[in-house]
């Protein structure tokens, strides 16, 4: 599905409100100055506050991703569009919801 393209001037949350750390090994492809976010990157997520029921913090620590666009790569990966999906995970591996993104540049889509 066609979106517009992540950066890492681009706002992505977990699920209960944490914040991930947008960093890239992308240094080829650009939008309005920014890195664009590749499939392969691995987001740090800071300040969830999830706790189980049973009172056990079980913050999110980082989002993976999926569904980078097909048709546009660079260096031969997905760059993240904002219909790519960020699986929200927890320390012990268990995943704790998608990645939600607030806010990504205006400019460039791809598919």
């Amino acid at each position: 599905m066609p979106g517009y393209l992540l950066t890492t001037m681009s706002q992505v949350m977990c699920t209960h409100g944490g914040t991930a750390v947008l960093t890239t090994a992308n240094t080829m492809s650009k939008v309005d100055g920014a890195p664009a976010l590749l499939e392969t990157d691995i987001h740090s997520v800071a300040g969830c506050p999830f706790t189980l029921p049973s009172g056990k913090p079980q913050p999110c620590i980082r989002i993976e991703w999926t569904m980078g666009a097909t048709m546009c790569k660079s260096n031969g990966i997905g760059v993240l569009t904002q219909s790519s999906i960020g699986r929200c995970i927890s320390a012990e591996g268990a995943v704790q919801g998608l990645a939600i993104i607030v806010q990504t540049q205006a400019k460039a889509k791809a598919t």
